[in-house]
């Protein structure tokens, strides 16, 4: 009996610290959500409103213009169709103090 019981302890040891460990190993491989990533789902359902039978499957963040009094927020998304694949570019102006979008630019590439 004393023998199971240290058999169970053991085990249990083991068990907690193996969930203890991917605890932190989960935790640890969270990364910070990027500033950009609310613009990039706007580009996303936006591109997705002008071109309702493409898929997108791919998206790259090029990156941030700042200016004066608005910003501009670069997005290029690559889409599928029936036909073929094309990329987009989607350029997202708006004001930094407010985040209210000035304008949306969309712009095919074969590139």
């Amino acid at each position: 009996m004393k023998k199971l019981l240290i058999s169970l302890m053991i085990t249990f040891v083991f068990i907690d610290m193996g969930i203890w460990q991917f605890h932190h190993e989960a935790a640890a491989q969270q990364k910070p959500i990027p500033p950009y990533a609310k613009w990039g789902t706007f580009a996303m359902k936006k591109t997705q409103e002008r071109y309702p039978h493409a898929k997108i499957i791919d998206y790259l963040h090029i990156g941030r213009v700042t200016g004066p009094r608005s910003s501009t927020e670069k997005f290029k998304l690559w889409l599928k169709d029936d036909k073929k694949e094309f990329g987009v570019f989607v350029d997202i102006e708006f004001n930094p103090a407010t985040s209210q979008v000035i304008r949306t630019t969309f712009k095919e590439t074969t590139r």
